[in-house]
């Protein structure tokens, strides 16, 4: 049972204001059902900088975590049209993690591109959700569920991507597996 979990969430839109953040009272929510005992710690946002989030995401492990919970970041519209948000978080993660498992989600659902990352810093477990509320709260009731059945990284990350997936009509998005 997980007893110390961190939520960070992460980005310049959020960091500044810009983008009022919905998101982590709905997760803390989900983890204090998930654990009525659950110590859960918010921290300050993190702006859109890879050495910035791994940074933060080793303060967590430092202080105790057994569980993070990164919000946002989870796009990559600027890789792809200079308009749009950077977003670094999953790459911030695949190069931190000792395990880890990633999904993606491609469509025209909002988001050009979204990767899912779920993994382990030693005996840390870290997720991922995007930021937009439908989908943060879908993958974190899809986490909450399959936590419950182990640390199955693979299975963890495979349940939160079908939960961001159905909020989408299934015309309009492809999954890579």
């Amino acid at each position: 049972m997980i007893s110390k979990a961190f939520i960070l969430p992460t980005g310049n839109e959020i960091k500044d204001g810009t983008v009022l953040d919905l998101d982590c009272p709905k997760i803390l929510e989900k983890l204090v059902k998930l654990n009525p005992e659950m110590v859960v710690v918010r921290q300050a946002p993190v702006v859109d900088v890879e050495k910035n989030i791994v940074e933060a995401m080793r303060r967590c492990v430092e202080d105790g975590a057994e569980l993070i919970v990164l919000v946002g970041g989870s796009g990559g519209g600027h890789r792809f049209s200079p308009t749009l948000g950077k977003d670094y978080t999953h790459s911030a993660m695949e190069q931190w993690l000792d395990r880890k498992s990633a999904r993606q989600i491609y469509g025209k659902n909002g988001h050009m591109w979204t990767n899912l990352v779920c993994g382990m810093k030693g005996d840390c477990l870290v997720v991922n959700v995007p930021g937009p509320l439908r989908e943060a709260e879908a993958a974190i009731e899809a986490f909450a569920q399959s936590v419950e059945a182990g640390r199955d990284i693979p299975a963890i990350n495979r349940a939160m991507t079908e939960a961001v997936f159905a909020q989408y009509p299934q015309d309009k998005v492809l999954r890579n597996e």
